[in-house]
């Protein structure tokens, strides 16, 4: 008995396949597409605004200005402050 070509075995078992897969609609396509270019937006806004804000800080720091530095103080503390409590709830 001759063997099934491996190559042609794969394309039979990729077609079986593809017709068991339940294929989105229309209105849940594009309802998970607004889904994930919300989502794509909003994070790019937020990287983009805490780009702007850690390079603002870090500019003051350069200049030695006091006014930002200890506002990066601040935020470094209420950051410790944050995981400490954060990592407290987990336990």
């Amino acid at each position: 008995m001759k063997k099934e070509n491996a190559l042609i075995r794969y394309f039979k078992e990729t077609r079986v396949e593809v017709k068991r897969v339940r294929w989105p609609t229309r209105e849940e396509t594009w309802r998970l597409t607004k889904i994930v270019l919300t989502v794509t937006l909003s994070m790019a806004l937020f990287l983009w605004l805490m780009d702007v804000l850690f390079s603002w800080w870090l500019r003051g720091i350069i200049e030695n200005d006091p006014w930002r530095i200890g506002m990066a103080l601040v935020l470094l503390a209420g950051m410790i402050v944050a995981g400490v409590i954060l990592g407290r709830q987990r336990e």
